[in-house]
């Protein structure tokens, strides 16, 4: 359910306030949605041993924030814990198995085909030197298994938007093997490797993942720019191109006061926004940033559903204020 359409306010949300939900598919709610891509979270407490899943609509990045376990898929398994991405192609039939009840996840479903960004690959698809990351950081689906069983096996199909529960009278993964380059695989955010430079370096550095109209960014533990007359906190600006949300997972944001784990800003395209007051002087003569971060980038602006205003940190637009009597004063 959509609650506005058209945003220009800066806005926040508190992640680890969503509510946890013993099923997995009940659990995920959508935030922000466009005609690219949903954005949203889960904090599921249980497995999906009772059912499968596939999304026919969208190809999915499934971010853990907490928790591990392994998906299980019709290409093998992939173990996951903190701080993995998993990607799942549109069409998998999937279920995810839990060690832990606190478990937390940012997802992506996306339109298109989730994929690496282009710039790092070569002609023949191999990752470049210069590439953040390589062929031996992807986690594959191993223990492959074909499960020859007959029986009342109930599978959960989104299409269109809507969920159809289907019964199947094989199993869903009764395959005797696949072939081609669409499979899923998982990829940790601590094996993103920082590109850093003497000066502020552009956004584009952070890029991990792309869609279409949209990219996703790792922010990662990194040195600081490290020419003599540089100002560590990044500038003010005003993304042109895309709204920028950013999802908080962990150590000291630099440019943010009063940021906590799980928490997310959307600022939307063309409104200016930066560093918190006192953040750009505190940054000055540090040396390096120990924060870890996910940035959406969507180049169509995002709608704000229902489900979001629940998570909503009321006047957020205002943390830019600076307290004192004689701000106070100015504003009344």
């Amino acid at each position: 359910e959509i609650a506005f359409e058209d945003n220009l306010r800066a806005l926040s949300f508190q992640g680890m306030e969503l509510e946890p939900e013993s099923d997995y598919l009940q659990s995920r709610k959508v935030l922000f949605v466009n005609g690219d891509m949903h954005i949203g979270l889960a904090a599921p407490m249980h497995s999906t041993t009772d059912y499968f899943f596939k999304n026919a609509d969208a190809d999915e990045m499934l971010f853990i924030h907490r928790g591990k376990g392994v998906l299980k898929t019709m290409y093998g398994s992939i173990d996951f814990e903190y701080g993995d991405y998993l990607i799942i192609p549109r069409g998998t039939v999937y279920q995810m198995f839990f060690e832990t009840e606190d478990n937390r996840i940012l997802f992506v479903e996306s339109f298109s085909p989730i994929e690496t960004p282009a710039r790092y690959r070569n002609q023949y698809g191999q990752f470049l030197e210069n590439s953040p990351f390589c062929e031996r950081d992807f986690k594959m689906p191993h223990s492959f298994e074909t499960h020859d069983e007959k029986g009342d096996f109930k599978i959960y199909i989104k299409k269109r938007g809507l969920m159809y529960g289907y019964i199947y009278e094989t199993h869903p993964f009764d395959l005797v093997g696949y072939d081609g380059c669409s499979y899923p695989y998982g990829m940790s955010i601590f094996n993103f490797e920082p590109i850093t430079g003497r000066i502020h370096m552009p956004p584009p550095i952070h890029q991990h993942f792309q869609g279409r109209n949209f990219v996703i960014c790792s922010f990662v533990p990194r040195l600081y720019d490290y020419h003599p007359e540089a100002i560590p906190a990044p500038y003010h600006h005003s993304n042109i191109d895309s709204d920028e949300l950013l999802y908080y997972v962990d150590g000291d944001f630099m440019s943010r006061n009063n940021i906590q784990k799980g928490q997310i800003t959307l600022h939307p395209g063309g409104i200016p926004h930066g560093p918190h007051p006192g953040a750009i002087e505190r940054s000055i003569g540090k040396k390096a940033t120990n924060e870890l971060a996910v940035m959406i980038d969507p180049f169509n602006p995002v709608q704000i559903t229902t489900e979001a205003l629940k998570l909503e940190v009321k006047d957020y637009y205002k943390s830019w204020l600076i307290k004192n009597k004689e701000t106070e004063l100015t504003h009344q």
